[in-house]
């Protein structure tokens, strides 16, 4: 698809580019956007920002990135500005499927007689903990995945999802999680 794509670009017609990219990419970069927010309304309104940029710059996309890299860019730059303006997040519950998942594969046990809500506290943690935690775990992506998307060190991707892990095990033994 990404040939496909290429190919309209190269021959300048933008239109037929975006009409191919807009089904290739609107899930993969609500995802995304989601995993780095935390709030599907936001995620919603910032797809439709990434592709309102990804339209503009179509006749400047040199190709010297794959198109995927150049729009996940585009995506994870949007969410991080949202996220300097202090947008708000919704808060999630341990019952949504998604979040059971991060909470299973992170150790904590959801259970509904526990009571605990891991994303209440996760809102409280640094801000580049939450980042690595939501795409790691509620987005599934692999350690170098979540080092690309976020332009960081993969020791550094290893080191804030431990330190996060820690902070949210502390938390959930001193009863902060509830």
């Amino acid at each position: 698809m990404e040939q496909e794509i290429r190919a309209c670009l190269e021959q300048k017609r933008y239109q037929d580019a975006f009409d191919r990219l807009l089904p290739e990419f609107q899930n993969k970069v609500f995802r995304l956007a989601f995993a780095m927010l935390g709030d599907s309304a936001l995620a919603e309104d910032i797809a439709q920002e990434v592709f309102v940029r990804i339209w503009k710059g179509l006749t400047g996309f040199r190709g010297q990135s794959s198109l995927s890299t150049w729009i996940y860019t585009i995506t994870r730059n949007a969410c991080l500005t949202a996220l300097k303006a202090g947008w708000t997040k919704k808060e999630s519950s341990i019952e949504e499927p998604s979040v059971a998942r991060a909470a299973e594969k992170s150790g904590i046990e959801p259970s509904a007689h526990a009571g605990i809500d891991v994303l209440r506290h996760l809102q409280e943690l640094p801000q580049k903990y939450q980042q690595v935690l939501r795409l790691y775990y509620l987005e599934d992506r692999s350690y170098e995945e979540v080092s690309r998307l976020l332009e960081w060190p993969m020791g550094t991707v290893k080191t804030y999802l431990h330190r996060a892990r820690k902070e949210l095990a502390e938390a959930v033994m001193q009863g902060k999680i509830r």
